[in-house]
């Protein structure tokens, strides 16, 4: 089964990052034997498409290329849209409550899209403090 994600740091010098694919979850190993495209394509936010083996140390992708019409080549990020509140009968707002797999999704996309230029490790960090926010106002599950 092909799956769709998109890179979320690769480190040239060792060959090798982190996909996180579209439908959530584990982020997947990357190893540059893996890709079926020229290793100075790799950048945060590519969108490629791979099938997902079970690796020495968890999920690794495999045959993986670009994604096409998803984001890969020459396309452009898809937009992240908001969500207006909804009003309750008392007068509070209410909002959804994300998965925190999908809150994951939505930041990673806000911050590819607004700061390409952050690595990696930038991005996991804001990340993870952005979650636990989120998560002792709670935004999002768990």
């Amino acid at each position: 089964m092909t799956v769709v994600g998109r890179v979320v740091r690769f480190d040239s010098a060792r060959g090798y990052g982190f996909i996180a694919p579209e439908s959530g979850g584990e982020d997947v190993f990357l190893h540059v034997n893996d890709m079926l495209f020229p290793e100075e394509q790799v950048r945060p936010g590519l969108a490629v498409e791979f099938d997902i083996e079970e690796g020495d140390r968890g999920p690794k992708a495999s045959s993986v290329q670009l994604a096409l019409g998803v984001g890969g080549a020459g396309a452009t990020a898809p937009q992240v849209t908001s969500v207006s509140p909804r009003s309750l009968p008392d007068g509070d707002v209410m909002c959804d409550v994300l998965s925190a797999d999908e809150y994951l999704r939505e930041v990673t996309e806000a911050l590819l899209q607004s700061a390409p230029s952050l690595t990696g490790d930038q991005i996991l960090t804001v990340r993870a403090t952005l979650a636990q926010g989120a998560k002792r106002h709670g935004w999002i599950e768990g």
